[in-house]
């Protein structure tokens, strides 16, 4: 996402956001989310890679994942230890 400005600084650690109406998150955000944007540097290789077709639609390939999140509704079950000794 982005880049967006920053519109405000509300704690040491807070930032309010000038986001677009279409994104529906809080423009608040802590500031371990921010990174500083860096424009184009000149000589810097840009490729714009091309699509395949498949099925009369356009595809793109992807290379790698560089960013992954697991995001899981179920809760993580602990593993707990079976004590032999408390069974009768």
């Amino acid at each position: 996402m982005g880049p967006y400005r920053i519109k405000s600084i509300i704690l040491a650690n807070a930032v309010e956001l000038e986001l677009p109406s279409t994104i529906k998150i809080s423009l608040v955000v802590n500031v371990s989310r921010i990174k500083w944007y860096i424009d184009h540097v000149d000589g810097q290789r840009q490729e714009t890679l091309q699509p395949v077709i498949v099925e009369e639609e356009k595809e793109w390939e992807v290379e790698r994942n560089l960013n992954k999140r697991n995001v899981s509704d179920q809760p993580r079950a602990a593993a707990v230890p079976v004590r032999r000794d408390l069974e009768r």
